[in-house]
């Protein structure tokens, strides 16, 4: 796991940005503490930093070359599958300097070229420069679990691991309209798109190829066809589901470092606990907990799971108070706008487990492929014709009046039944696209000045392409492919990159997901009922307990602070009109309206806008301003 940045340059004026490729490496540190270094010619240039976790000998540095000298890598990963491919190529007359990963994708390149991206089983985003042939290949993993950042011009063409190492570059901060929609209506921004026009996410299996001075992108995965499942038989799924996922753990246990797991209390992680278990003794694992959200404290949880399969389990109990100190440093280290709240306590517990581990299992990727979210049993309600859903929607003026909250249980009713109702007159891909959304496009709208409004409806069409007959296969692909990527897996990337920690997933195993939609819909979800071939494949595996509570995420208690602890924060950030009027992007009035909401009787989701312009301004100011 590390941080990567580069340069290809096609002239003389692209050749004059070489002169940052060292504080672009250097803004990674925290990717890569254990080491770092640079290489550069006349024509391209590769920095690394590394965190050292297969071989941590120094010749397993980076950027590595090959004993010719011809081909370099800089590489940000694991490939859990090396030493099988080691063992291909040394049939194949190669011959090994290190004990790395790094070393193996180096001379898999060189033996098959981009067709070896085929073989790898892990998430990396790397690039390869050939030398002799002045050709660059840069790539990134099947689902996007590593990022990957890219700009091209006329004169050259910069990579990097984040935003801020690009930024290094001096290159160009215009803010794109659309993304600035999107992030807005979203709480992140999804790939292709950055806050910044001309700067590029690389789209997760794909590679770029830079050749007779042109660029070319292609894509070498494609995600597992979703229309028509073959797996039928629920007796047959368990099996093939436990035996895809230990095999996908057993490769994720791969390391030289201290190697643990997070064990939040939920289905997914304790899965991922239990199969780790069987190969590792006392396994180390973590949890938080809430002192003061007992409802959101699932450390009891937690503690079964740990007890049954006697892990060595630390829990790191919180207070709001411990939250709320952390925001700082949060926001701090978010260098595109990125505003879902729930990456706090993931900050605060990659920053607690790095104290003891280097690498941590996680059993992220489940809801999105499994079907694991409220959203989705709503989905699904929405389309059947029901007395109970024309009743619901025929009250809609009703749950419309009646006041919206996240933090009380019966405004949070209210809240979800207005949102059931306003689905039913939409179109499946309006319908998906209302669900993915946590602010409302016309909201936006009014938000933004005239100037930096943008219609997104060209983009929800590239996103709900796949939506068309309503099948929850269809919701699950969409949902893999943009909120895995740019929120959950982005979220998780970037809290635990700011602590030096190494973050597996091994429901992402790409031989896992594409047996999950191989699957019938009734194997994942029956009305309120979810994952449930996970659930029942597991069920000899983890406590009784764990089947018989309701599935809650944490909600961070932003209502809360914004009127009392974070007031004068936002007094200075958000609710300040000689701010907003300076930058010329948002409209004062609705400023002041969405103030005003706040400290209603009737939030609704205010508290989510705030946040997310709060997240804006302080990110503006510490880029833009």
């Amino acid at each position: 796991m590390c941080g990567i940045t580069g340069i290809f340059a096609f002239n003389s004026i692209g050749r004059i940005n070489l002169v940052h490729l060292e504080a672009a490496t250097r803004s990674l540190s925290k990717r890569g503490p254990d080491a770092h270094n640079t290489w550069f010619d006349d024509i391209a240039g590769i920095g690394h930093r590394r965190l050292s976790i297969i071989d941590t000998s120094t010749g397993a540095n980076q950027p590595m070359f090959d004993e010719s000298g011809r081909y370099g890598i800089v590489f940000n990963g694991e490939i859990y599958n090396y030493q099988s491919i080691r063992q291909e190529l040394l049939q194949k007359g190669f011959s090994f300097l290190t004990e790395s990963d790094t070393e193996v994708l180096l001379k898999a390149y060189i033996h098959w070229g981009a067709e070896m991206l085929n073989m790898l089983n892990g998430f990396f985003a790397f690039a390869i420069y050939d030398k002799s042939e002045e050709v660059m290949l840069i790539a990134r993993d099947r689902f996007g679990i590593k990022p990957l950042l890219y700009t091209i011009n006329e004169d050259r063409v910069l990579f990097s691991s984040e935003m801020k190492s690009l930024m290094t570059y001096g290159i160009d901060r215009k803010i794109d309209k659309a993304a600035l929609n999107l992030y807005f209506q979203l709480t992140y921004i999804p790939a292709p798109h950055s806050i910044f026009e001309g700067v590029n996410k690389l789209e997760p299996g794909h590679y770029l190829e830079i050749k007779d001075r042109k660029v070319s992108k292609h894509q070498f995965y494609q995600f597992p066809d979703h229309t028509n499942p073959s797996i039928h038989d629920l007796t047959n799924a368990k099996q093939a589901v436990i035996d895809a996922l230990r095999s996908s753990v057993q490769d994720r246990l791969v390391a030289d470092v201290p190697l643990g797991a997070f064990l939040s209390g939920g289905i997914d992680s304790s899965i991922i606990t239990a199969l780790a278990s069987e190969q590792v003794k006392q396994l180390k694992t973590f949890s938080i907990g809430f002192k003061d959200n007992k409802f959101f404290d699932e450390t009891h949880y937690a503690n079964l799971v740990a007890e049954k399969y006697k892990t060595d389990h630390q829990v790191f109990s919180l207070s709001n108070d411990d939250l709320l100190s952390q925001v700082g440093d949060v926001v701090e280290y978010i260098d595109e706008p990125f505003a879902d709240s729930s990456a706090l306590p993931v900050y605060i517990l990659s920053q607690q487990t790095r104290k003891h581990v280097t690498v941590a299992l996680s059993g992220d990727g489940a809801d999105e492929i499994f079907s694991g979210y409220n959203k989705h049993s709503a989905w699904l309600l929405s389309q059947q014709q029901s007395a109970r859903n024309g009743l619901i929607k025929s009250l809609g003026p009703i749950w419309s009046a009646l006041p919206h909250s996240r933090n009380n249980k019966l405004t949070n009713t209210f809240r979800q039944l207005d949102r059931f109702a306003q689905l039913q007159g939409l179109t499946l891909p309006e319908r998906y696209w209302y669900l993915a959304s946590f602010i409302q496009k016309s909201t936006v709208n009014q938000l933004l000045k005239s100037d930096y409004q943008s219609d997104t409806e060209e983009l929800e069409k590239e996103f709900t392409q796949l939506i068309s007959s309503g099948h929850i296969n269809e919701v699950l692909a969409s949902d893999a492919q943009m909120v895995l990527q740019g929120d959950m897996l982005q979220k998780v990337d970037l809290m635990s990159m700011a602590n030096s920690l190494e973050v597996r997933v091994p429901f992402l195993d790409h031989r896992v997901v594409a047996q999950a939609f191989q699957m019938d819909q009734d194997m994942k979800i029956k009305g309120n009922q979810r994952k449930i071939v996970l659930r029942e494949a597991f069920r000899d595996y983890l406590p009784e307990e764990l089947y018989s509570r309701p599935k809650h995420g944490f909600e961070v208690p932003l209502l809360d602070w914004f009127r009392k602890e974070l007031s004068s924060e936002l007094d200075q950030f958000v609710f300040n009109q000689q701010l907003i009027e300076s930058q010329g992007i948002f409209e004062w009035k609705q400023i002041a309206r969405i103030k005003k909401q706040l400290h209603s009787f009737d939030p609704g989701d205010s508290a989510i806008l705030v946040w997310s312009l709060y997240v804006f301004n302080k990110w503006y100011k510490r880029f833009l301003a």
